[in-house]
């Protein structure tokens, strides 16, 4: 039998915070949709709440994933991507309502940033503003900014016998040891067994 890989328990952490230079788009039923890597090339797909001009294109939303994993599944992470974004919702009619379903919705413009990025920053934290490329061929209408999203990206590792306490102090749902209160994801006992929580900032 082979040695045990050591496990080590980390988490990620997404922050959506704002938009701006988006005057040429319609501003109504605006949201961010971002994709995070699950391993075995899946992916986990995330919506924020609709926003509009006026809340001034503000979500400061955060999503957490607390992950339980090996050496490998770090370095996993540090080749992934997390793809973010910027859709208007469109809207329906509902009892002389006009709501916005993001489920069928737009895509107004795309960003990527590498997680390795984060690994190399002080502190394994990023705030930026990120520019996104429009859907339409890149290009932006003449007199008009490039439109951004300003988001954040955390990365906090943790050491074994720190997730061996936690294992005793909680009831895990499964062998892997992951319990999840939003959805489970686990794929091959290593990389994102997590638990997954939605908050505000």
């Amino acid at each position: 039998m082979g040695a045990a890989k050591k496990l080590c328990s980390f988490s990620c952490e997404i922050r959506i915070l704002q938009a701006k230079n988006i005057e040429f788009i319609s501003p109504k039923n605006l949201f961010v949709r971002y994709y995070l890597s699950a391993g075995n090339n899946k992916r986990i797909r995330l919506n924020t709440k609709q926003t509009s001009s006026n809340s001034e294109f503000i979500w400061n939303e955060s999503f957490c994933l607390e992950c339980l994993g090996s050496e490998d599944s770090i370095q996993s992470l540090k080749q992934a991507t997390v793809v973010f974004e910027l859709r208007r919702a469109k809207t329906q009619h509902v009892f002389g309502r006009v709501l916005g379903s993001s489920s069928s919705s737009q895509l107004l413009g795309r960003a990527e940033i590498p997680w390795n990025q984060v690994f190399e920053s002080p502190n394994m934290d990023i705030d930026r503003w990120v520019s996104l490329v429009s859907a339409n061929n890149g290009s932006v209408r003449e007199g008009f900014k490039q439109p951004k999203l300003k988001v954040g990206m955390r990365v906090r590792v943790a050491a074994e016998m720190e997730m061996e306490k936690k294992r005793r102090l909680r009831k895990w749902s499964d062998e892997c040891g992951c319990e999840s209160k939003v959805g489970h994801f686990c794929g091959d006992h290593e990389f994102f067994a997590l638990a997954a929580a939605m908050e505000f900032l």
